[in-house]
């Protein structure tokens, strides 16, 4: 059965309900923006499609709540700024999941909203289904690569704070440390790109480029190499450079699962904790072993 049609002269909203309407407006202009703008920004295709039909989705609801409010609200222009260039740089799907997700209280201000404008529930049913399967289709070339950019990001911090754990110990010279780990660390990006190049073109009916495949983990292994010896040329204390290596370390895994998390909708403490527990057990394991080699062969650096 069909919500009745409500004329908007005949409802009488409350002050603080009216303040509610008011900001569920604003937010739906604001999203409106965002969607548009970075619809604009795509070619012609299911993409572009897809989120062309969500901003007018959020323009259709913004002009629904003027008729009730009897104003017209301007969008957030700093909110659609920063969920636009969020979009180009980190991806469609992370930008919309994560805005779609900081409006999650609005589900509130809904149900009071039916209570005395009956369209409001539909609205709701519209904001928390049919957007959300939408945005599921959306197919973008970097989420298809996140097997590739995860097997290079952890092995990455895997092997090199291992190894720089161990070469800490073994050496206690940060500049011979932070030799030793750059050598070490784009011999390993380079052949885990050949390996995931080799990966992706033996499997059968694979729908990936391996050439793409290989640099996605290649970037991602060198980037996570980068960041893991910088403290190891700025500073001089290889104990405080060590330290600061794992702290880099658990910022990467932080950050890489929660942008993942986010886009795939997967566990963010169950793969943070695995992958840094992988991470610091291989890094005290290889610092164990430093001390060891050291002492059983005698080495003065």
């Amino acid at each position: 059965m069909r919500n009745a049609v409500t004329n908007p002269a005949s409802v009488t909203l409350s002050s603080d309900l009216h303040c509610q309407l008011l900001a569920l407006q604003q937010t739906e202009a604001t999203e409106h923006q965002v969607y548009r703008r970075l619809a604009e920004r795509l070619p012609d295709g299911e993409n572009r499609r897809i989120l062309e039909k969500i901003a007018a989705d959020e323009q259709r609801h913004a002009r629904k709540w003027a008729e009730y409010s009897g104003r017209e609200v301007a969008p957030r222009r700093f909110t659609v700024w920063r969920y636009y260039w969020m979009g180009r740089l980190l991806g469609l799907t992370f930008s919309i999941k994560l805005m779609e997700r900081g409006e999650q209280h609005a589900e509130a201000t809904y149900r009071k909203l039916a209570a005395v404008i009956p369209e409001a529930e539909q609205m709701a049913r519209e904001e928390d289904s049919h957007e959300q399967a939408l945005i599921g289709l959306l197919d973008e070339e970097r989420l298809q690569y996140t097997g590739s950019m995860v097997l290079g990001l952890n092995d990455a911090l895997v092997e090199l704070t291992g190894a720089l754990a161990g070469l800490t110990l073994a050496l206690q010279n940060t500049r011979l440390i932070a030799m030793t780990g750059l050598i070490t660390g784009v011999a390993a990006a380079l052949s885990m790109a050949s390996s995931e190049y080799l990966s992706t073109r033996s499997e059968v009916g694979h729908q990936k480029s391996p050439w793409k495949a290989s640099i996605y983990t290649g970037i991602a292994y060198v980037v996570t190499v980068a960041l893991l010896i910088l403290p190891y040329l700025l500073l001089t204390n290889y104990f405080l450079c060590l330290a600061c290596t794992l702290g880099v370390a658990v910022l990467i895994i932080a950050g890489f699962n929660y942008y993942i998390c986010m886009a795939r909708d997967l566990n963010f403490r169950s793969r943070f904790l695995e992958m840094s527990g992988l991470s610091f057990g291989v890094a005290g394991l290889s610092f164990l072993i430093g001390f060891l080699v050291r002492r059983l062969l005698g080495v003065e650096i």
